[in-house]
């Protein structure tokens, strides 16, 4: 089992930067997918941005040029840089991992773009 916790949302102005952090309770050294999703009042939860162990990245084309995620294998943890932020970029932010093809989410994390 894989618990993750997300942190570092919060309340930023538009144009403003957040760094999101998620912590992994095992080694992510061998979990080949994690990777960041987010879901806005009302609507599905979206994709974000998905990083392989091998460092391959995909983002959400809403994202791209603004958004950077990145893993440290040695501290078990994910992050996504968020710059230039939009009040369409609020929502609450999960953290996703899949090893051997399961899902593990996070308890998710507020943010909140103001205009």
């Amino acid at each position: 089992q894989v618990q993750l916790v997300e942190s570092g949302g919060g309340l930023v102005q538009a144009g403003g930067s957040l760094r999101l952090s998620c912590a992994a309770s095992i080694s992510i050294f061998s979990i080949y997918a994690m990777g960041w999703y987010r879901q806005a009042p009302g609507k599905q939860r979206e994709l974000v941005a998905t990083i392989t162990s091998g460092g391959r990245t995909t983002y959400a084309d809403s994202v791209k040029g603004r958004f950077t995620i990145s893993r440290d294998n040695i501290k078990d943890r994910v992050y996504l840089q968020m710059n230039s932020l939009k009040p369409e970029d609020t929502g609450v932010y999960y953290c996703n991992a899949v090893q051997n093809g399961y899902p593990y989410w996070g308890q998710g994390t507020q943010v909140t773009v103001s205009s």
